[in-house]
């Protein structure tokens, strides 16, 4: 596609005058006009862009697939999907499952059970394991970030679907994902977490089974998953990478694993914004940015 003159002039200066986005904004109000919508473009501009928060959850209804790509059909979509939520909720409250005092992501774990057909029996029930955790930490996250409940539902389920469907037999490779762009951006750091032991340790599954969930706060923690739902799990390398570059002197003075992964795991909250911008910024460095037209 041609650049336009006009249109980089444009972002430049609003850019440089602190309306940074504004074009994007305007780009993205014209893809959500079209009838249908084209997917492709749209998970383009969520890949280049940060989606603007008004239409975020409308742009990840529509890429989940909870919503259809006809906008004219978005309404009665809605309604069936709130009716199948109620009779879902409905079914577990008569077969005991949940009642009115079950917190609301424990509701969300036996919806999603009941749908993919794996309810433990009553009598079997038993603590949550890895990927009931799993799951209830994206739950909680995405609970933060959606206000409705039925949209919540959707959101998580469709979510945690997709990502396990599309990248589960790339999560094993992450790690070494990991280590390798490490080894190009900061080698010393890399032989240092070897020397101490603490590479193997690293809190992999915070960060890649449940996409930083529990791990970065909502206000950052969407900007991910605007990658993460439009189609690239590397994403999650390079906000890991990022982490351990931006507290890379913290790391390095630490001489045992479990300093390391007490560190990880409770790593200050107040930098995670420019975190995220370095590794969306070193993500498109290394992995190039969508070409299509938006």
């Amino acid at each position: 596609m041609t650049e336009d003159p006009q249109r980089n002039f444009r972002s430049a200066y609003y850019e440089k005058v602190g309306f940074r986005g504004v074009e994007e904004k305007k780009s993205l109000e014209i893809l959500l006009k079209d009838n249908p919508l084209d997917l492709e473009k749209l998970s383009t501009f969520s890949q280049r862009f940060p989606l603007p928060s008004m239409y975020r959850i409308h742009v990840w209804k529509v890429l989940l697939g909870i919503l259809p790509p006809h906008s004219d059909s978005h309404a009665l979509v809605a309604g069936y999907r709130r009716g199948q939520y109620q009779d879902i909720v409905e079914a577990l409250e008569v077969m005991r499952y949940i009642s009115s005092s079950t917190p609301s992501t424990h509701v969300y774990l036996r919806m999603f059970q009941l749908e993919s057909q794996v309810l433990p029996r009553c009598s079997e029930t038993s603590p949550p394991g890895d990927e009931d955790e799993d799951f209830l930490s994206i739950s909680r996250a995405m609970k933060e970030i959606v206000e409705d409940a039925v949209d919540c539902y959707w959101l998580i389920k469709s979510f945690v679907s997709q990502f396990q469907t599309k990248f589960g037999d790339s999560l094993p490779h992450l790690p070494k994902s990991l280590e390798h762009y490490l080894s190009q951006e900061e080698p010393r750091l890399l032989s240092h977490l070897r020397a101490v032991g603490a590479l193997p340790q690293l809190p992999y599954a915070l960060w890649f089974r449940r996409c930083f969930a529990g791990c970065l706060p909502e206000s950052s923690l969407q900007r991910v998953w605007d990658k993460v739902i439009s189609g690239s799990c590397k994403i999650l390398v390079f906000v890991a990478l990022e982490i351990l570059l931006s507290y890379k002197m913290v790391l390095m003075g630490v001489s045992r694993p479990d300093g390391v992964v007490r560190f990880l795991c409770n790593m200050p909250q107040e930098n995670t914004d420019a975190i995220v911008t370095k590794a969306i910024d070193l993500w498109h460095k290394y992995c190039g940015t969508p070409v299509h037209a938006v």
